[in-house]
C-alpha cells in the first residue's frame, strides 16, 4: 500500500500527484507545491483476469524521505472517497 495516504503532506506532494496521473484517478490539489527528497516509488504489473490476459500496473510510494505520519490524512482529506489500495 502507498504510504501517502498516512503522510502529512499528501494533498500537496508532487508524488503522490505523479501516482494518481497513474491511476487515472482526481487529484487531491490540481497543483501540488511540496517536491519531496528522495520518494521511491513502486510499480507492479498485476493480472487484471484470471488468465492473465489483460494486465495493470499499479504505483506505491513504499519510502520517502520526507514522509511525516499523519494517520489518516488522505481519508480526511476526501472523506467521501474509497481509500485507494
Amino acid at each position: 500500500m502507498c504510504i501517502c495516504v498516512d503522510c502529512h503532506w499528501v494533498e500537496r506532494c508532487q508524488a503522490y500527484h505523479a501516482v494518481e496521473r497513474q491511476h487515472g484517478v482526481a487529484h487531491l490539489n490540481p497543483e501540488p507545491d511540496f517536491r519531496p527528497r528522495q520518494p521511491r516509488i513502486h510499480v507492479q504489473v498485476v493480472d487484471l483476469d484470471a488468465v492473465g490476459t489483460s494486465v495493470g500496473v499499479e504505483w506505491d510510494v513504499r519510502a520517502c524521505s520526507d514522509f511525516r505520519s499523519d494517520p489518516g490524512r488522505w481519508r480526511r482529506c476526501r472523506p467521501e472517497g474509497p481509500l485507494p489500495t
